[in-house]
C-alpha cells in the first residue's frame, strides 16, 4: 500500500484564446483559482475517493462517512472483471485524492492507478492474505477427478476476499488507517466509523458460523470460483463449474466430474449469479436433476440484488446456503 499524507487539489486543464501575454497570465491565474474553487465546491471540501468496484465503494462510504465523496469505476450491472478504463476514468483517477482497488481483480484498473499521480493509493489485496484457489476449494471433487485421471490445479491467487467477513474486516481496518493518514483532520471520525463497521462484520461472521454449523451437506456448486474463502471459513466445499474466470467454459470432463460428485456428496442446488450467464448452471442442474438458486458474489448492487447493500446481500446468501445445505 502506498500512502502519502498530503492532499493536493484536483487537476484541471486550462484553455484560453490567444491574447496579450499579460492578459494570458491574468486569465491563467483566475482560471486556476476558479478551477480550485470549483473542485472544492463540487466535493464540498470532502476527500475525493475513487473505488474500483462495489465492495471497495462500500468500505469507502462506510468508513469515510460525511468526509468523503466516493465514485465507482464499475457501473451497476457491469461485470467488474471485464472493465476497461476509459480516458475519462483515467482523468478521474488522476484527479482523485484516494484510489481504492483490489489488485488482481481488474488488471486495467490496476494499471491506471499504478500510472497515476494519485496521492493515496490503497490496494485492498495488501491488507490481508490471499490464497491460490482453483475450481474446487476444500472438498472431494478433486479426489473424484483424480480417479478419472483429470487434474484441476489451483489457477492463481483468488481475489474474492470480500466474501469472507473476517478477511473483509482486515481490509476495512487497513482502509480506515489509510484514510486517517490521508486526512488527519478527520482521523477520529474515520477510526469511529471503522470500529462500527468492524462490529457489523463481526456480527455477520457470527451469523454465518452459527447458521452453517449443522448442515446435512457441506458441498455446493457455483458458476465460478468466487466463494472459496467463504467455504474455507465455514467448513464448506465450493465446487465451481468454471474457475476464477466467470466467463470461461467448463470442459466436458469437468461437467461429468461435477455430476458424479453431486450424487456422491448429496448436493441439492447449483448456484448461479446475476451478472454472468446462468445457461451452463441451469443446464448442469437440469441434467443432474438439481435445483437452482442465486448466490451473489456482490460485485455490484442492481435491481436484481437480494438486498440494498453488502450486509443485506450477504445475509441473503447465508439463507440460500442454509436452504441448499439443509441447515438444522
Amino acid at each position: 500500500m502506498n500512502v502519502r499524507l498530503a492532499r493536493r487539489p484536483s487537476r484541471r486543464l486550462i484553455s484560453s484564446t490567444t491574447v496579450a501575454a499579460s492578459t494570458v497570465l491574468g486569465l491563467v491565474g483566475l482560471s486556476a483559482c476558479s478551477s480550485s474553487s470549483s473542485a472544492d465546491s463540487k466535493n464540498d471540501g470532502k476527500l475525493d475517493v475513487v473505488a474500483s468496484f462495489y465492495p471497495m465503494q462500500y468500505l469507502a462510504e462506510q468508513i469515510g462517512g460525511d468526509h468523503v465523496s466516493v465514485s465507482n469505476l464499475t457501473e451497476p450491472g457491469q461485470e467488474p472483471h471485464d472493465l476497461e478504463v476509459s480516458a475519462k476514468q483515467r482523468a478521474q483517477i488522476e484527479e482523485s485524492d484516494v484510489a481504492l482497488h483490489l489488485k488482481g481483480l481488474q488488471p486495467a484498473v490496476d494499471e491506471a492507478i499504478d500510472q497515476s499521480g494519485t496521492q493515496t493509493k490503497i490496494d485492498a489485496a495488501s491488507l490481508t492474505s490471499l490464497e491460490k484457489h482453483g475450481s474446487e476449494v476444500g472438498g472431494h471433487a478433486e479426489e473424484h477427478a483424480e480417479e478419472d485421471g483429470h487434474d484441476h490445479d489451483s489457477e492463481g491467487s483468488d481475489p474474492h476476499i470480500w466474501l469472507d467477513p473476517v478477511k473483509y474486516t482486515e481490509v476495512a481496518e487497513g482502509v480506515g488507517k489509510a484514510l486517517e493518514k490521508a486526512d488527519p483532520d478527520h482521523a477520529a471520525d474515520y477510526k469511529k466509523n471503522t470500529t462500527a463497521l468492524v462490529k457489523k462484520l463481526d456480527d455477520l461472521n457470527t451469523k454465518f458460523e452459527d447458521g452453517l454449523k449443522n448442515t446435512g451437506s457441506k458441498t455446493f456448486i457455483t458458476t465460478h470460483a468466487a466463494f472459496g474463502y467463504l467455504a474455507e471459513r465455514y467448513g464448506l466445499t465450493e465446487e465451481a463449474i468454471s474457475g476464477l474466470d466467470p466467463e470461461s467454459e467448463p470442459s466436458a470432463a469437468r461437467v461429468k466430474d461435477l455430476q458424479k460428485m453431486a450424487k456422491a456428496d448429496g448436493v441439492t442446488t447449483v448456484f448461479y449469479e446475476t451478472l454472468v450467464s446462468d445457461k451452463t448452471a441451469k443446464t448442469l442442474a437440469s441434467d443432474a436433476k438439481l435445483k437452482t438458486d442465486v448466490l451473489d458474489p456482490i460485485e455490484g448492487i442492481t435491481d436484481k440484488s437480494k438486498g440494498d447493500d453488502y450486509l443485506q446481500v450477504m445475509e441473503s446468501n447465508l439463507a440460500a446456503l442454509q436452504k441448499a445445505l439443509g441447515a438444522k
